[in-house]
């Protein structure tokens, strides 16, 4: 695979945030996608959230699997760490570094070939770990790089782009991810930008395993008629069940919200999503009301999105494990290898 790398020539003009970086300092390689897919959409949003939050890219570890969505971390943070997994094992790696290094921003990028099918058993357990770690699913529906069959989220009904439909029953990732105990689920549409950026900001800075299922169009083989993964589907038929915002602890920002209206949901690190209800009787912190609501909008053929569920009170798997503040790949041999002595009494609690 070759990878064309971008000219280094800023313009002078370009605004920088608060480490001194323009978003042109987070961008990667120049895509190899096809024109109009989502997921380099899903790159630009993701660009941006980074800058905005000025998460400085050598602080960041990239991870994925293969498919299309897999590739698109090369297209982003060039300077990050970065590891391309076999098909379906990302979830088991990135649970794996975050054990042994806590400090650093994790980001998962998977598509739902790649998380859905033979990745499922392993994206439930880092679910269920609750995983320190971003994990965006980008969701079109079809494998792209194998010409275009049903992937195991393709809704019933759903036509091919030969015209066959989909027989099948589909798995949504925001409903499993629910049921497994995700402290942060969330959907958005690659096409929205501006609800996508706030919502991967939150994800970054939850506390957490944060899943983010992006509705991400393949233009190749599932933006026709028929498709239920297609631009003008979701347009029509998406469901924004609040209109999130994501405000920084480090400033004050105002807001236009009117008194009353705004619901405010504090990260761990203390800063604050804010959310505006468009629907009345929706409670983003109600873990079985949301998968309810999904379910039944889903029935009403609708694409739910936005902020869906978030857990105030999540427990992360180094906290959970009790791993310390100090990462274990800055433990000293003698701390992380105490010798045979101290192995035999460990031992000895287990006869």
């Amino acid at each position: 695979m070759t990878y064309i790398a971008k000219p280094r020539v800023h313009h002078p003009a370009l605004q920088k945030n608060e480490i001194g970086l323009t978003r042109r300092d987070y961008e990667g390689t120049v895509t190899t996608l096809c024109a109009g897919c989502g997921h380099d959409s899903i790159t630009a949003a993701i660009i941006h959230a980074f800058w905005e939050l000025s998460i400085p890219p050598h602080t960041v570890a990239k991870l994925s699997g293969i498919g299309c969505s897999s590739k698109t971390p090369a297209y982003f943070l060039k300077e990050a760490h970065g590891f391309n997994s076999v098909h379906g094992r990302m979830p088991s790696l990135v649970t794996g570094a975050n054990a042994a290094n806590g400090a650093i921003t994790y980001i998962g990028v998977s598509g739902d070939g790649d998380s859905l099918s033979i990745g499922l058993g392993q994206l439930c357990h880092a679910i269920r770990r609750n995983v320190n770690v971003l994990y965006v699913l980008e969701n079109n529906g079809v494998y792209g790089l194998t010409k275009g069959q049903f992937s195991a989220s393709a809704d019933p009904g759903s036509l091919s782009k030969r015209g066959e439909p989909n027989t099948m029953e589909a798995i949504d990732g925001c409903l499993m991810a629910l049921t497994l105990g995700a402290t942060f689920v969330a959907r958005s549409f690659s096409g929205d930008k501006a609800q996508l950026v706030p919502l991967l900001k939150a994800g970054l800075k939850h506390k957490g395993f944060a899943f983010i299922d992006v509705i991400s169009p393949c233009v190749t083989f599932n933006d026709h008629e028929g498709s239920t993964k297609s631009y003008a589907y979701t347009r029509e038929n998406t469901v924004e069940v609040v209109q999130a915002d994501f405000i920084a602890p480090a400033k004050a920002i105002t807001t236009e919200y009117d008194p009353g209206a705004v619901r405010e949901v504090t990260m761990h690190d203390g800063s604050t999503v804010r959310l505006r209800k468009v629907a009345d009787d929706y409670d983003p912190a109600d873990r079985d009301r949301a998968y309810h609501y999904i379910r039944k909008k889903h029935a009403e053929g609708e694409v739910v999105t936005g902020l869906l569920y978030i857990s105030t009170d999540s427990k992360d798997m180094q906290a959970q494990n009790s791993l310390g503040a100090t990462p274990l790949v800055q433990l000293p041999y003698e701390q992380l290898c105490p010798g045979s002595a101290e192995l035999a009494k460990l031992q000895q609690q287990f006869r």
